[in-house]
């Protein structure tokens, strides 16, 4: 790459900034609102918002790359199914956090499997190991439960987990980056393309918008998680109905979302769709 103009620098950097600012879409915060709710850790919900961070950067790098240096053209049909499966994953994210609670719920019981009983008594309902709830019959004295607490499914992917997150912990916010980052690469693509004609400065400026990304959504969970965090210690009532609320917020907007870019006028499923990438 030869002699960049000041102003091309100047932008690339910008670039940073924006993809600071670009976290802060709606559906991006309703998305990871619901994943932070589950987190009783400050620094652990900050991990989150880099795991999605990184993915929605590894997206935006790809397509990005197709259409800035291979000049591919992505059909009105394809932009849209990407910014509806956005839409799904709002609905599928609002749907496990409500169902998560509603289990929740569930685990509330009398240790007696009989009127009189006592913890000798083997019975079965929903209970939970951390946040891994299932059902099985069990007892509540020692040794009567039939596994050790540590013997699920996740914690066995604790135990290969990095750092402050488990495995799982990271995958869903990487896998809701990866989503969200398919929604937005093209408009961000296109927009570099219009003014950057060096492909390598134009893939660079990608890059600081997906550092800039990560940054951002890493300052809006620890915003996010700080209600959370705290009244999952203090106010164990008001954190269920927070969570509540989280999981209805992304199902509603999800079904916004859906509605808007399937089924209105242009839409996904209209006669005649047409997309204007954002």
């Amino acid at each position: 790459m030869t002699g960049i103009a000041p102003s091309i620098v100047s932008f690339l950097f910008l670039g940073f900034f924006l993809g600071m600012r670009h976290a802060t879409d709606a559906d991006h915060v309703v998305a990871i609102a619901t994943i932070v709710s589950r987190q009783h850790s400050i620094a652990g919900s900050a991990l989150i918002g880099a795991a999605w961070g990184v993915g929605h950067t590894l997206t935006v790098m790809a397509v990005g790359a197709a259409i800035i240096v291979f000049g591919v053209v992505i059909p009105p049909q394809l932009g849209l199914s990407m910014e509806f499966a956005v839409g799904i994953m709002l609905v599928l994210l609002g749907v496990l956090t409500l169902t998560g609670m509603g289990r929740a719920v569930g685990t509330a019981h009398v240790h007696a499997g009989v009127p009189g009983g006592n913890a000798l008594d083997f019975h079965e309902h929903p209970h939970a190991h951390g946040d891994y709830v299932h059902r099985h019959p069990h007892g509540h004295a020692p040794g009567a439960h039939g596994h050790a607490e540590e013997d699920t499914p996740l914690a066995r992917l604790d135990r290969s987990g990095l750092g402050r997150l488990a495995f799982y912990e990271w995958l869903r916010p990487f896998a809701v980056g990866l989503v969200h980052g398919l929604a937005g690469s093209a408009a961000v693509a296109l927009m570099v393309l219009s003014i950057i004609r060096e492909p390598m400065a134009a893939l660079g400026y990608l890059l600081l918008f997906g550092l800039g990304t990560i940054v951002g959504m890493m300052l809006i969970t620890l915003i996010l998680s700080a209600p959370f965090a705290f009244t999952a210690v203090n106010l164990p009532i008001l954190n269920w109905r927070l969570r509540v609320a989280s999981g209805l917020v992304s199902f509603v907007f999800g079904v916004f979302l859906i509605y808007g870019i399937g089924f209105a006028d242009g839409g996904l499923f209209s006669d005649a769709p047409t997309w204007q990438p954002r």
